[in-house]
């Protein structure tokens, strides 16, 4: 297999010797040859199955000519967005341009288009009537069927059809793109490559499709906001690659969007196969001129140890994108990759991370997902762990032992997800010891989301008590080791079933933590999610019974601006800048209980001067509790009053908004991400 990276232009087409590549991969991420992105793990596969492949990066979408780099492929073209939804990469949940992009030269903004798959393919079509393009990635990936687009209020057909690509591949790709090219190669044409599980394909002729399931008809989900609930229900009801049917959904009778059942799940060997294929770990040099990938640094000195997930949150896209049964790395392999970091000259001592969407997660739930797959109607940890539940961190733990006792290795940090519920239910507290013991500098970064547990049963989430048993531990297990450590956790507002009710609720236990969030998720509909289904619905599909359309429960949903604003300024009530905001919601819901002077209030009567700032007392990091404060955490000082008791002031690292919806994946063509903690 040749060395160094794969051709970026057609003067590095030459130098290697290709006249004419097999494939062109063209993505709105511009090239880093690394294993945390897709598009470098599909390229070099391809490239180990024998295969030739150039690559179009960030091509000028207003210009026919950019796609035209390399002339036809001799078989097709692979179409990507990138390592992100392209609208979730341009817009934040209010619909406002982002100013940086990790994922592009300098992290400049504006280098691929909206909607980037459609855009791209359509390029390609005007100049490529009938090349094959296959499309794959978390933007094709989690649209394979008609979707609702929050960006633009409405459901749109299958991006299939809107982007004139003959194929997608869904979930990974490790299986179906391989697939894919060696029918290709073996003559067979693409309209007749309908048989590959992990892929989408559209046909004129309905007897063709067997042994499936027909959806609601676009025609009906689009009018209809019942039978877009129950079409979502089916379809996550047929996400495991052992149980899934066929799916397909017509258009006007007369088109149909058929969708294969997922691919198998990676084995422990196929792993790590695709783990030590000849990545150069960086950034294509030409990127150097501008300030290189910023997205780079983010994983460069992260192990990737596993992918799929069953904790199987409802704001979460990957149980339609990864799947919910764990594939992990073997330790020889993981520990392979942390040597090579070892001689990487910029490596400092620190792996930063040792996981994936969940930490911990190193084998499936049960050992009946091994042959069966994942059960339909229940779910692993939901509402309480599954008794069949297999609850081990052992495995876990010896990887990180492993990466400890490395020369070199100073420390290795956990900051994947990991779940608090998982945790608790193992009763040897012998990880929860090492992880503060070894793992953790200063602030671990948890995910509750709510407290509410109204929300909370919206979300697929524990309830509260689970969370508050997990502080607990934390503290005593601190206070064991002498450390001072605090949990930060992540919350969100405005998930739908969330009231203002349920965000006073909210904002009231913040104030008896004394911790002042400064990372707030506004929930963010995007396509794949139950909880996107929920917010366009008013519907949960996750209630659905008998298979009756008319037995899912109802939901409310904040969708009104001012109201989701007013939601999300309750649990940053102390910032002066959310007083009006903050007021009006309490007024409004009854609650001038919680305005005045004290502990127990919010806010007080009048608003404070502007640039006052906020007292130092109504801020602090929710930790082990003091005094009189709860065992979760740390209580407030008055509101914008008197000092409380101390508490430390904690800033939660990063800045960006957190989305689910792209979350470690790179679906077939397109790069994995690390998911924040759970």
């Amino acid at each position: 297999m040749p060395n160094g990276f794969l051709p970026l232009s057609r003067q590095e087409l030459t130098e290697q010797g290709i006249t004419q590549p097999d494939f062109v991969y063209v993505s709105g991420d511009a090239y880093v040859d690394h294993s945390s992105f897709g598009t470098a793990i599909i390229c070099r596969l391809l490239q180990s199955r024998g295969y030739s492949v150039a690559l179009i990066c960030q091509p000028d979408w207003r210009d026919p000519q950019s796609v035209q780099e390399y002339g036809e492929p001799r078989l097709g073209f692979l179409v990507s967005s990138g390592n992100m939804d392209s609208m979730v990469n341009h817009y934040t949940v209010a619909k406002k341009r982002r100013h940086q992009d990790a994922y592009s030269p300098g992290g400049v903004i504006g280098k691929r288009p909206d909607y980037a798959v459609i855009v791209y393919c359509n390029l390609i079509r005007q100049t490529y009537k009938h090349t094959p393009i296959i499309i794959g990635g978390i933007e094709a990936s989690l649209r394979r069927h008609s979707h609702y687009d929050y960006w633009s209020d409405r459901v749109r057909r299958s991006i299939l059809l809107d982007s004139g690509a003959d194929l997608i591949s869904y979930g990974m790709g490790e299986h179906s793109i391989p697939e894919i090219a060696d029918a290709l190669a073996s003559g067979i044409g693409i309209r007749d490559i309908t048989y590959i599980d992990g892929t989408v394909y559209k046909t004129r002729d309905e007897e063709s499709i067997y042994d499936a399931i027909r959806l609601p008809d676009f025609e009906q989900v689009r009018s209809d906001k019942r039978q877009y609930a129950y079409s979502f229900a089916i379809q996550h009801g047929n996400t495991d690659p052992f149980q899934a049917k066929r799916l397909y959904e017509a258009y006007d009778g007369k088109l149909f969007v058929v969708q294969n059942p997922p691919a198998k799940p990676l084995t422990t060997q196929e792993m790590d196969d695709v783990y030590a294929l000849p990545f150069m770990r960086a950034y294509h040099p030409s990127y150097e001129k501008d300030g290189g990938i910023p997205a780079l640094s983010e994983i460069k000195f992260s192990l990737t140890s596993n992918r799929g997930c069953f904790g199987d949150c409802n704001f979460c896209a990957l149980t339609f994108h990864e799947g919910r049964i764990v594939q992990a790395r073997s330790h020889a392999s993981i520990l392979a990759e942390a040597k090579t970091c070892l001689r990487d000259p910029d490596f400092k001592g620190y792996i930063h991370d040792v996981g994936g969407p969940t930490a911990e997660f190193r084998r499936p739930a049960c050992d009946k997902q091994l042959t069966k797959g994942a059960c339909k109607h229940r779910r692993c940890l939901y509402p309480k762990p599954c008794p069949n539940l297999k609850v081990d961190h052992s495995d876990y733990l010896s990887l990180l032992r492993k990466l400890r006792a490395l020369p070199g290795v100073k420390k290795v940090f956990v900051r994947s997800g990991f779940r608090f519920d998982y945790l608790l239910a193992d009763k040897d507290r012998t990880f929860l010891r090492e992880l503060c013991e070894y793992h953790v500098s200063g602030q671990l970064r948890v995910a509750p989301e709510h407290i509410s547990d109204n929300v909370l049963s919206r979300m697929g989430k524990p309830d509260v008590g689970t969370y508050n048993a997990f502080c607990r531990e934390f503290e005593k297990m601190n206070e064991k080791l002498h450390k001072n450590q605090y949990i930060v956790p992540y919350l969100m507002s405005s998930h739908p079933g969330s009231t203002m009710k349920d965000a006073i609720a909210l904002a009231e236990y913040i104030r008896d933590l004394g911790y002042m969030p400064e990372q707030v998720q506004d929930f963010y509909p995007t396509p794949g999610t139950i909880s996107t289904c929920m917010y366009y619905t008013g519907l949960d599909p996750t209630t659905l019974k008998n298979d009756d359309p008319a037995t899912m429960q109802k939901v409310y949903v904040a969708r009104d601006p001012h109201e989701k604003a007013m939601q999300r300024a309750l649990i940053q009530y102390r910032d002066p800048a959310n007083y009006a905001l903050v007021k009006e919601a309490l007024l409004r819901e009854g609650r001038a209980d919680l305005i005045g002077f004290g502990d127990k209030f919010l806010i007080p009567p009048r608003a404070p001067r502007a640039g006052a700032g906020v007292p130092s007392g109504n801020r602090g990091g929710a930790g082990p509790s003091k005094g009189k404060a709860d065992a979760a955490g740390r209580k407030a000082g008055s509101a914008y009053g008197k000092s409380g008791s101390g508490g430390k002031s904690v800033k939660s690292p990063g800045n960006k908004e957190r989305s689910r919806h792209s979350a470690s994946s790179h679906g077939g063509i397109d790069s994995r991400r690390r998911s924040r903690k759970k």
